[in-house]
């Protein structure tokens, strides 16, 4: 028999983004990919925090710490991992659905390193 596992709410890009943007976000949009496909593109405001690190023991940056998290990766899976690794450090983390690939689906904007117009590697 399986022990009982809690499934965690995640949130789909359009509720990410509204948690996350405007003038006063709700919560830090926190991308957990590697630092290639942070500087290929990611989206706007998003602070950077690669899983292997955090998987390390690296602390969060410190404009996401004491802050609600919205953890985003490429397609969902990492930022699973990492938002079950943030929760059990106290961390209030969600991840998000699809990721950046369905970012991008969705019209919303991905920049990358320079402020340019981006892609998802």
């Amino acid at each position: 028999m399986f022990p009982f596992r809690k499934k965690r709410p995640r949130l789909s890009v359009h509720e990410a983004r509204t948690r996350t943007g405007g003038d006063r976000p709700e919560a830090v949009l926190l991308d957990v990919r590697e630092k290639p496909e942070w500087k290929a593109g990611h989206a706007p405001g998003a602070v950077h925090a690669p899983l292997t690190g955090l998987v390390a023991g690296a602390a969060l940056p410190a404009s996401a710490q004491g802050r609600p998290l919205v953890v985003i990766c490429r397609s969902g899976q990492r930022s699973q991992q990492a938002t079950k690794l943030l929760t059990e450090r106290g961390a209030d983390a969600v991840d998000v659905t699809g990721g950046m690939n369905a970012w991008a689906a969705a019209g919303f904007p991905v920049t990358d390193e320079r402020g340019n117009s981006g892609s998802i590697a």
